[in-house]
């Protein structure tokens, strides 16, 4: 590896991908998700219900990893951004959708309705549950990724890729569930809850580590890049670019 520091990058080839995958992961976890409650039965645990996001929520962050490892805290920073809004604006659309009249003219809206406000009617807490736990989540997950990467030096990934997830996991179920159904579900189905689920995200971590290894490696040498986030400013409050410094991938 040349250590030697060389001028940002800005025509990647493969990043707006990256971004579109990770945009389209965090909108199906907040559109179809929410829409079912799965269960599982677990030797020892008995029945445990689940939102049906939390198998997206774990790509999510896959894509996070693999973005901060490769392209540096900014450029995850301007992906988590894009995904945000992203998720405002479904959000939004699908309350006008939802609460716009049906037409009288079409026959089966009087069973459409009632299956829309089922599935895209979330109450605002789940919403701005949600939208908080994504949003400090995923920062979470990527400071952490990138300031373990400056401290291994760039070695042993799969310290960072997990060790990122139990912090940014922990804090999206933290706040997600406290918040979402607080008053709502009794304390200790709630405290049960978030273990499984934290437990959960955390084990489709370690299970992918292989993949995230493989597209990662082939990312560094596609795009020729390594990144390490030395000067880089952290605060989650920006869009720009500066601040990463990049070495020549091996």
């Amino acid at each position: 590896m040349n250590d030697k520091p060389i001028a940002p990058v800005t025509g990647f080839r493969y990043y707006d991908f990256l971004l579109g995958g990770m945009v389209a992961v965090l909108l199906c976890s907040n559109l179809i998700g929410p829409g079912k409650v799965c269960a599982i039965n677990l030797p020892y645990f008995g029945n445990l219900d689940f939102g049906a996001g939390n198998l997206f929520f774990p790509i999510s962050y896959i894509f996070g990893d693999v973005l901060t490892e490769v392209y540096g805290y900014a450029r995850a920073r301007r992906a988590i951004w894009a995904g945000f809004a992203a998720m405002i604006f479904a959000t939004v659309m699908s309350a006008i959708v939802v609460g716009m009249t049906p037409s009288a003219d079409e026959p089966w809206n009087h069973t459409l309705q009632p299956a829309l406000e089922i599935v895209f009617g979330n109450t605002w807490r789940i919403v701005a549950a949600s939208m908080l736990a994504y949003w400090a989540g995923d920062f979470v997950n990527s400071f952490v990724m990138a300031k373990m990467k400056l401290l291994t030096k760039g070695r042993w990934l799969w310290t960072r890729t997990i060790g990122s997830t139990v912090f940014g996991q922990g804090v999206d179920s933290m706040l997600f569930y406290p918040i979402a159904f607080w008053g709502i579900w009794e304390t200790h189905s709630l405290i049960a809850v978030v273990i499984f689920n934290f437990s959960m995200k955390v084990t489709v971590e370690v299970v992918l580590t292989p993949l995230t290894y493989l597209v990662v490696n082939g990312l560094k040498r596609a795009e020729g890049v390594d990144t390490y986030d030395a000067d880089t400013n952290f605060t989650p409050f920006s869009l720009k670019d500066e601040g990463d410094v990049r070495r020549r991938a091996s």
